[in-house]
């Protein structure tokens, strides 16, 4: 089983207490009125299915119930870092020494 780190709450909890929520750090169109039929439907639909370091959002269903951003590795299922909302990218060069 997963542990998770929730950065609100500051613990490691099973993976069963989360709820993938998306990519992480998708910039919603300022006035989607404007958007093509095929523009709306790729920013709803399509993302990014890295084979590697990947962002994501999570939600502390069980818990806090808040959402935060994750750092997983996808080949390994390996969570390199947790951060909160609104918060910057971490250094994906740094987080890969944790990887190997």
């Amino acid at each position: 089983m997963l542990l998770i780190h929730c950065p609100y709450c500051e613990q490691d909890l099973p993976e069963l207490e989360f709820a993938y929520a998306g990519e992480a750090h998708i910039a919603r169109p300022t006035d989607p009125s404007k958007l093509s039929d095929e523009e709306w439907r790729d920013f709803l639909f399509i993302r990014t299915n890295p084979k590697g370091v990947h962002f994501e959002r999570w939600r502390h269903l069980n818990g806090c119930a808040r959402f935060f951003n994750a750092v997983r590795e996808t080949v390994g299922d390996k969570f390199l870092a947790t951060y909160k909302t609104g918060e910057p990218r971490p250094d994906i060069t740094s987080l890969m020494g944790d990887a190997k």
